[in-house]
Formats: structure tokens, C-alpha cells, sequence
């Protein structure tokens, strides 16, 4: 028990973000009471225990409820400013989630079976991704439609997706992991716009369905995902048939119509066409140069303009069906989505 409490206590004040130093103002103990709590070597009485979970904002069973989850081999894309702490925040905000999203499965008894949809993911250079992106197509039953609903679609297949939204969300991207080597979870960046969103969240199913040869770096391996997502986003096919297989211009017009009905950034579709030696390399630079000089052409590259929803809610769908079949209580409800319970109420429709 008193490890549970440690492993809580540390986890719940991490990703407050509160330190050490802080809590000790806030709970008046010694820097020593707090080294035993978080050791495991001591639990405070039922006063502190209490002042405890005010401070760190969770409920005081919180404490003392075993965990259930591991997060394996997490690829993790950040900002090279994003400090340790706010990393170890993002990392147990993801975990907390996780259980909670693994809890409301096995409540409502959902049997997640996820089945690894490519052969031979064996990855030797970014020349191999381009089977392997028409083949999950495939697969997924997407032929060369464009997606509408990226998220809907990874969820359908049993990939777990979990939105971050906080102050700490301006510090990565991204990242996804495997939950006690069973279930595969992608975390994206909430507040980000929809075609970077759709771009990271097939970067990150990347990591997930790729399995790379020792002697690719994780800088090579990044690059190896980019070109995946964009090769899921905007089949090779489409892509040739749309602009031709030579190209030494191309019109903004034809980039926009791509974009709007691919979901995929201008940017990244003048990279695809690099990498599939539509246009030259050195139409990248020219390319950046042009609009970095014009401001107002900038930002019509810049602009989305794709009109699809990007937005994960099957983790909400399932806490209000478990609430409306009255396997929960209102008040977990509350817990898991956290929200005030008048919110909840409010949503409830009363058959």
C-alpha cells in the first residue's frame, strides 16, 4: 500500500507540476516527510491526506489505486526547449488518461484485439514506405479516397487516440506507445490545426506499424514517418495522375485543390513531390525562399483549408453510454471526463 501512495503521490504532483519545494510550502512538512511519502516509507494521517489531494487536485482514493498501466517503447517527438519537467508532466497526464480509458472499457466489458494490418515492415530505407502506405490503404479498406476522419479511422482499428490540451500542449507534437504491450495509443497536440494534426497523427502510426533496421537513427527514422504519412494522406497514384509525373512548375491553384480534398498541408505535398521526383530538389528551396520573402503569399501557402473534423471522442462516447446504462455514477462520470457534475447532467438526454 504505501507504494501505491508513493507512486501516486509522485505521478499526481508531477503532473500538477508542483515541486518539491512548493509542496512542502503548501502542506507546512519537512523536505524529510515528503522524501518518506514519496519513498514509501511513510503515508501521512487522514488531515494531511485530505490537504494532500486539495493541493494536487485528485480525490483521496486516488492514492491508493493501484495502477494498471505501461507505457512501452514511447516515441516521443518535442521541442528541443521542452524542459524535463514538462516532459514528465505530458508523460504521466498521458498515463492517467490511459487508465482511465482502459477503465471504462473493461466496465462497459469491450475486448480491444488490435491486428498489426502490414506484412514485411521491415524498413531499410525510406524507399520501402511507399508498399507499405498503399498497402495499409488496402488493408483499411481506404482504397486512394482521401480520409475524412483520421482519428475515426485509427480508432475503428483499434488504436487508442488521446487528445492533450493544456498549458503544457506547446511543447510537442506528439507520440504514441504500446499500453502493457497490447494496446496501441497515439497522443496528439489538441490545439493544433487540422492538417498538422492529420499529419502527426499518421507520423505517429508510423512508429507504431514500422519496424526499423538497426542502422537507421531516430533523425532517418523520423524523416522514414514523415514519408509515410504523407504517402497515407496522398497516394503515390493520385498525386501522378493529378499533376504528372515531371513537373518544373506548378500553379497554387493545383496545390490548394490537393490540399482541400487530401487534408494535407501545401508544405508537405510540395515534399511529396520531391521525394517522388516530381519536381527537383532544388524546387524546395526556391520554393521557401519565394514565400519567405512575401508575407502575403506565405500565408495563403500557410493556410488550411481542409474541412474535415479532427477531434477524438469515443472515450467520451463510452463514459456517457456506461453513465446512461447506469453502470456508473454520476459522480464517476465526473471523475473520468472531469467535469462538474451540473455539466454532465446538462448533456444527458432523458429517454
Amino acid at each position: 500500500m504505501n507504494e501505491i501512495f508513493a507512486y501516486r503521490l509522485k505521478n499526481a504532483r508531477i503532473h500538477r507540476g508542483i515541486s518539491v519545494k512548493q509542496l512542502i510550502e503548501k502542506l507546512g512538512v519537512s523536505k524529510q516527510m515528503i522524501s518518506k511519502y514519496e519513498k514509501g516509507l511513510s503515508v501521512p494521517d487522514a488531515k494531511k491526506l485530505i490537504a494532500l489531494a486539495n493541493i494536487l487536485g485528485v480525490k483521496p482514493n486516488y492514492f491508493f489505486t493501484p495502477s494498471n498501466v505501461v507505457l512501452k517503447d514511447i516515441k516521443f517527438r518535442k521541442k528541443a526547449k521542452t524542459s524535463k519537467k514538462k516532459v514528465d508532466s505530458i508523460k504521466v497526464s498521458i498515463l492517467n488518461k490511459m487508465e482511465n480509458y482502459l477503465l471504462i472499457e473493461d466496465i462497459l466489458s469491450i475486448k480491444s484485439d488490435f491486428t498489426m494490418p502490414l506484412n514485411n515492415n521491415i524498413i531499410n530505407s525510406v524507399d520501402d514506405v511507399e508498399p507499405l502506405a498503399a498497402e495499409l490503404r488496402q488493408k483499411w479498406n481506404i482504397g486512394n479516397d482521401p480520409i475524412n476522419n483520421i482519428i475515426s479511422l485509427l480508432e475503428s482499428n483499434e488504436i487508442k487516440v488521446i487528445e492533450i490540451n493544456d498549458e503544457l500542449t506547446n511543447s510537442f507534437d506528439g507520440l504514441s506507445t504500446f499500453v502493457n504491450d497490447r494496446f496501441p495509443a497515439i497522443v496528439v497536440n489538441k490545439k493544433y490545426g487540422i492538417e498538422r494534426k492529420r499529419f502527426t497523427l499518421l507520423h505517429e502510426l508510423g512508429h507504431l506499424l514500422l519496424s526499423f533496421n538497426d542502422n537507421i537513427d531516430d533523425k532517418e527514422q523520423e524523416k522514414i514517418c514523415d514519408h509515410f504519412a504523407g504517402a497515407v494522406l496522398l497516394p503515390k497514384e493520385i498525386l501522378l495522375e493529378e499533376v504528372g509525373r515531371y513537373r518544373t512548375q506548378i500553379s497554387l491553384n493545383e496545390l490548394i485543390n490537393l490540399q482541400r480534398r487530401f487534408g494535407i498541408s501545401i508544405s508537405a505535398i510540395m515534399y511529396r513531390m520531391v521525394s517522388l521526383s516530381i519536381i527537383p530538389k532544388s524546387k524546395i528551396k526556391s520554393f521557401y525562399k519565394r514565400i519567405n520573402s512575401q508575407p502575403s503569399l506565405k500565408a495563403l501557402v500557410n493556410e488550411e483549408r481542409f474541412l474535415g473534423d479532427e477531434k477524438s471522442g469515443r472515450y467520451n462516447r463510452l463514459v456517457y453510454k456506461a453513465l446512461s446504462q447506469e453502470i456508473i455514477s454520476i459522480s464517476k462520470a465526473s471523475a473520468l471526463l472531469g467535469l462538474d457534475i451540473k455539466t454532465i447532467e446538462n448533456k444527458l438526454t432523458i429517454l
